[in-house]
């Protein structure tokens, strides 16, 4: 008959083994669990081993308080209002809902009116905009190169690296827009790695969709010039 405490050990790693090969956190937490109750069972009740069923206990017990506090964490995420929405869709798409709600909380809602400045060209720009009702005009030398819509975000190419704003943008009229302050947002997206790699793939979306949108005002431009 097959030694109980040598095949209890043997799942033991192997749940070890599969949780260090999961590709999700939640999961490789479930299996630290599990491998951890294996061997706290078989040390209390097989080998009668204190100090090894007290050790896997704690990792059983630390294993069940993260996973506690994710579940937690996802039944309390409050519902996105569609302006809340459509910033996770321009910054964030596919992020966890409890870290997009991180994020955004991380920013806040604020109301313009026409004239206001936003980002000054050459100057640093100190937030990063998702303008969610109005419009901007976005400036370069003083001459109107482009506009801002609803949806657009602003401040994005500069906003991690931290180079000057490369244009002027001012509100044309009453708006309503989310920012986030950039002295906050670096050393976040820092300690947050996920989001910070969200961000960035949402930054360079938003960067890519501007560039299209450019070259189309440039051919439109260019087949409504005289010949």
């Amino acid at each position: 008959m097959p030694d109980v405490a040598v095949w209890s050990l043997i799942a033991g790693y192997a749940l070890l083994i599969a949780a260090v090969l999961a590709p999700r956190l939640a999961t490789m937490r479930v299996l630290v669990a599990l491998a951890a109750a294996m061997l706290a069972a078989r040390a209390a009740l097989i080998i009668h081993d204190t100090a090894g069923a007290v050790a896997a206990g704690l990792l059983l017990f630390v294993c069940l308080l993260l996973i506690a506090r994710d579940i937690y964490e996802r039944r309390a995420v409050i519902a996105f209002t569609d302006e809340e929405r459509g910033v996770i869709d321009s910054l964030v798409a596919g992020l966890a809902s409890s870290r997009a709600r991180h994020l955004i909380d991380q920013g806040v809602w604020l109301a313009g009116k026409a004239g206001d400045a936003l980002t000054r060209e050459g100057e640093p720009v100190r937030h990063l905009y998702y303008l969610a009702a109005g419009e901007a005009r976005v400036m370069t030398r003083g001459r109107q190169v482009g506009r801002c819509r609803p949806g657009d975000l602003i401040g994005e190419i500069s906003i991690l690296s931290g180079e000057p704003a490369s244009a002027t943008v001012i509100l044309a009229g009453p708006a309503r827009f989310w920012c986030v302050s950039a002295d906050m947002l670096r050393p976040y997206v820092e300690a947050n790695e996920d989001i910070g790699r969200a961000l960035e793939q949402g930054i360079a979306r938003a960067l890519k969709a501007k560039l299209h949108a450019s070259n189309r005002a440039i051919a439109q431009d260019g087949d409504e010039a005289p010949s």
